[in-house]
């Protein structure tokens, strides 16, 4: 169990160290306040990510029939320089 580098022993002494400076009245809030907290962070960074890929796939659509487009003008180019 290794949370941002900090192990179990850690994890459990910051754990006693909240709870002895909250006491066990706070401690339900302070962690429902967290997870709002993090469920936030986590709905953004799916928003960020969906966002993203969206824009990565326009740009590739629009690389995919730019490139297309040059291809056919090459041809009709060669083609009429051929008659």
């Amino acid at each position: 169990m290794n949370f941002f580098g900090i192990g179990l022993p850690e994890t459990i002494a910051i754990a006693v160290v909240v709870l002895l400076v909250f006491g066990p009245k706070k401690l339900p809030e302070i962690g429902k306040s967290l997870g709002k907290a993090l469920k936030g962070f986590q709905e953004a960074s799916n928003d960020f990510q969906s966002e993203f890929k969206k824009e990565v796939d326009a740009i590739e659509t629009a690389v995919k029939s730019s490139s297309q487009i040059e291809a056919a003008e090459a041809v009709n180019s060669k083609s009429d320089s051929n008659t």
